[in-house]
């Protein structure tokens, strides 16, 4: 079986190889808070214990900030089994996240409706 190069659990043609749960060991929840926009960095920490392939890939992608969105989609897993891979690296110390920035701006409503006229020129 030839591995795609999007991740070492993959497959051409069978798709994922095992199922995401495992990748967690049967864990749902995180044990630290992460938002999907929460930003998460590398801090140059190399972990002590021993983790899977999917922290490596994961841990790999947090060179810059990047939101846990992003890393799920790269990894093709579902937002809580990353969730998860992330908080085991928080944990390790070799991420940091932070939580999405909001500003208290008021919203526009000529913005909101040109990003809505645009939507509806795209159906």
């Amino acid at each position: 079986m030839p591995a795609t190069q999007d991740g070492p659990l993959l497959d051409d043609a069978a798709g994922r190889l095992i199922r995401p749960y495992t990748v967690s060991n049967g864990r749902t929840r995180p044990t630290t808070v992460l938002d999907l926009l929460s930003l998460v960095m590398a801090t140059g920490t190399v972990p002590q214990t021993h983790l899977g392939p999917e922290h490596s890939v994961a841990l790999g992608l947090c060179g810059g900030p990047t939101s846990v969105a992003e890393i799920a989609a790269h990894l093709r897993l579902p937002a809580v089994v990353t969730k998860v891979l992330l908080s085991d690296l928080v944990d390790c110390g070799a991420v940091t996240a932070h939580p999405p920035a909001f500003h208290d701006m008021p919203t526009d409503r000529s913005l909101l409706e040109a990003v809505l006229d645009g939507l509806r020129r795209q159906l």
